[in-house]
């Protein structure tokens, strides 16, 4: 993913900042062009909620931003201010404060004219001044990439937004009205423009509860990404339209004669699902358009919470419920703090038809999200709930920042928070905590402070034990147990689903271990410039240009990132060579399977650097293969691991050489399934064997096998090496009632 610049949808005359005209005063403003948007039109808007004064500051900015775009245009040949006063148009009917109002004016003179901050501050003051920066893309600095540019500006907005929320409200603003106004610009610039606001604006939209804009943006987008189908669906609906009028109006009759015998006030009224909400649902579930019955919804408005309740099973009286289809996101609202009671019912013709039924207070939430609810306090007691769940999102946004390396990382975790899906789960004392559709007791413990996460040993769902991995479901109940010795394993990226929670644990892999690292590197990276013949220390000069091309700050840092797995040590190597013009000590490059070039060494007792692969359980005695991961660093896996196989074929680059040590001082887990006869007392006896023959218990689980009639018992436990677990399974089959055992292998 690539994040475009801003004013990829728009374009000027000149370059720089144009000569601002002689200072005159401006008693009067001048008549707009037709079809050009004005501030009377603004100021009127704004008149509304706005004090004189206040409005007085808010023309102040906009005749600077008239100044400072005079003589820019946009690619449909409107003057360039036309589209700051849309952008503050948009945020006037959220109702934003002056401040916001003067930011949107002034959101691109920063960028495209050159303009200090200094100035801003001096002008409009600090928070104005703030604002417009937290807008504003870097100053020119050199980055490696273009996509490292685009994450770094989006990181730096974000981090505004975390201390303003205003920020990204007038950059929504601001991207929407360059949506609607996209048609002009090229296909190509379209598409990459549209693909950027359905992965990265609509999800923050989403998120922040703005379900008008969330909904216009993935329409708008959805329109340029594929104009087709755009174009195709919008004929169907249209079409389809006039043919449902009659049960819709049928349907609204109903509902509203049905609510005014319960004696219940209600605002009733049909919607039509957007474009891209049909147009996903077909697509999700392979649907043509003639199967999407549920194109129509309805919506009852109330005055009361309790109303909403007494409506649901009015209701319910008058259509059919359907089975599985009710959700009550009024007792436990949604991440983004909507909340309404959703029931799909068969309506008139066999059609289902979704109601939604809400309070006033809950659609204008639903509606506008956070700026429905606009206070800018200083104090958490004066913040609605919803601002406080925004807050407290904004918040570990600064927390991943602490913990991430740069720019792109920062992105992807973000991403990752933004999913719209979410899944509610309670803590042991009734709490309850929104995650990520697909997180783990792991995400659970993280959302509740980094410390719990990093000292995770174990955890109960619904009081039974669990496994760390365990996805949770809506209305789980988590318990998470703790110890102060345990510490992250790189085995936990894998699985967790949550920014927070694998930044955490990417913090504690880098600073925690890194000796553990920096020697790993060093070694791989030794045995990677042995293999292109370079041998011995590298020349000071060498060091200084592979640091300066490759942004380590030092060896170290580069041997971390390859102990790691974040950097490769054979392109790490290939670059060290190319930089080289004849390295007096080089000799014949040796084949990778050479005797001279030793394989790096496991003795089992490594950290977070080395770690043995959870799916195969290598023991000492088998053979092995080392898998160099992404911030993992090296896993180990047995020779004829099928997973391994499957991934040594997708990347052979990453994999190297390994052998066991000889001095192996501790037990290593390993995993076997018994099939036995279920009869009385054979666990006691199986269990008391795998004690005699010096091995440990770590797990046993139980599983009838229907087809031989018999239970599979499966344990893992702690063996020695390869001799030690087969002279404990030739034990196991001599006991009575055991009829296989084997070594359990993915």
């Amino acid at each position: 993913m690539t994040l475009s610049p801003p004013e990829s949808t728009h374009a000027s005359t000149t370059k720089g900042r144009p000569g601002r005209p002689a200072s005159k005063p401006h008693e009067a403003e001048p008549a707009p062009a037709p079809g050009v948007a004005s501030i009377s039109h603004l100021a009127s808007k704004l008149g509304e909620y706005l004090t004189p004064a206040e409005l007085k500051k808010v023309k102040e900015a906009y005749r600077f931003s008239d100044e400072m775009h005079l003589g820019q245009v946009r690619k449909s040949g409107e003057p360039y201010i036309s589209h700051p006063i849309a952008v503050a148009e948009i945020c006037a009917d959220w109702k934003l404060d002056a401040q916001a109002i003067m930011a949107a004016l002034l959101h691109d003179v920063i960028e495209d004219q050159d303009v200090k901050k200094e100035e801003l501050l001096e002008r409009f003051g600090p928070q104005v001044a703030n604002l417009v920066d937290g807008l504003s893309k870097l100053e020119k600095i050199e980055f490696q990439s273009v996509v490292e540019a685009q994450a770094e500006n989006f990181r730096k907005m974000l981090l505004a937004m975390a201390s303003d929320v205003r920020v990204i409200l007038i950059k929504l603003a601001d991207r929407l009205h360059n949506m609607r106004t996209l048609g002009v610009m090229a296909p190509a610039k379209k598409r990459r423009i549209a693909g950027e606001t359905m992965e990265v604006y609509v999800p923050i939209a989403h998120r922040l509860g703005l379900n008008d804009i969330y909904r216009e943006l993935q329409d708008l987008s959805f329109s340029h990404l594929y104009p087709l189908r755009y174009q195709t669906l919008a004929k169907a609906i249209k079409a389809a339209r006039g043919n449902r009028r009659e049960v819709v109006k049928k349907i609204l009759d109903a509902v509203k004669n049905q609510l005014g015998v319960a004696g219940i006030q209600a605002e009733v009224y049909g919607r039509e699902k957007t474009l891209f909400g049909i147009y996903k649902k077909m697509r999700n579930k392979r649907l043509s358009f003639s199967q999407v019955l549920d194109v129509y919804g309805f919506r009852v408005v109330v005055d009361t919470v309790p109303n909403c309740y007494v409506a649901l099973g009015t209701l319910h009286a008058l259509y059919k419920p359907m089975p599985g289809k009710f959700k009550d996101y009024i007792a436990i609202r949604k991440i983004n703090g909507y909340q309404s009671l959703h029931t799909t019912l068969i309506g008139p013709y066999g059609t289902p038809v979704e109601f939604q039924i809400r309070t006033q207070e809950m659609h204008r939430t639903a509606e506008s999200g956070v700026a429905a609810h606009w206070l800018y306090k200083t104090g958490d007691q004066n913040m609605s709930d919803l601002q406080q769940r925004t807050h407290a999102w904004l918040q570990s946004l600064l927390d991943i920042q602490q913990q991430t390396g740069d720019s792109a990382e920062f992105l992807e975790h973000v991403k990752v928070d933004l999913f719209p899906d979410s899944v509610y789960v309670f803590t042991p004392k009734s709490k309850i905590i929104a995650l990520p559709r697909g997180a783990t007791p792991l995400d659970f413990a993280y959302s509740i402070h980094t410390g719990i996460g990093d000292h995770t040993v174990s955890v109960k769902i619904n009081h039974e034990p669990a496994q760390l991995r365990t996805e949770l479901r809506n209305g789980d109940i988590v318990e998470i147990e703790t110890d102060p010795d345990s510490r992250p394993s790189p085995t936990w990226l894998s699985f967790v689903r949550t920014g927070k929670a694998r930044s955490a644990i990417r913090h504690y892999l880098r600073t925690i271990n890194l000796n553990e690292s920096v020697e790993l590197g060093q070694e791989l990276l030794s045995q990677a410039l042995a293999q292109l013949g370079i041998r011995g220390e590298l020349s000071p000069s060498t060091i200084d240009k592979l640091l300066a091309e490759s942004s380590a700050k030092s060896m170290e840092e580069l041997y971390a990132d390859i102990g790691i797995g974040k950097r490769m040590p054979a392109l790490v190597a290939r670059h060290i060579f190319g930089m080289m013009d004849a390295p007096v000590d080089a000799v014949p490059a040796q084949p990778s399977n050479s005797p001279e070039l030793d394989p790096v060494t496991i003795y089992g007792s490594e950290g977070v650097s080395v770690q043995l692969a959870p799916c195969c359980l290598p023991i000492p005695g088998d053979q092995i293969v080392g898998q160099l991961r992404r911030d993992q660093g090296l896993v180990v896996h047995t020779g004829d691991c099928s997973q391994a196989k499957r991934l040594r074929n997708k990347e052979p680059d990453r994999w190297i050489a390994v052998q066991w040590g000889n001095e192996l001082n501790r037990r290593f887990d390993c995993r076997i399934r018994l099939l036995i006869n279920n009869e009385k007392g054979i666990l006691a006896r199986v269990a008391a064997e795998i004690g005699e023959s010096d091995a440990n218990i770590t797990y046993v689980g139980m599983d009838e096998d229907d087809e031989h009639m018999m239970t599979q018992l499966r344990f893992t436990i702690q063996v020695k090496d390869r001799v030690h677990l087969a002279h404990l399974i030739r034990n196991l089959r001599r006991v009575a009632g055991v009829n296989r055992v084997e070594r359990e292998r993915t």
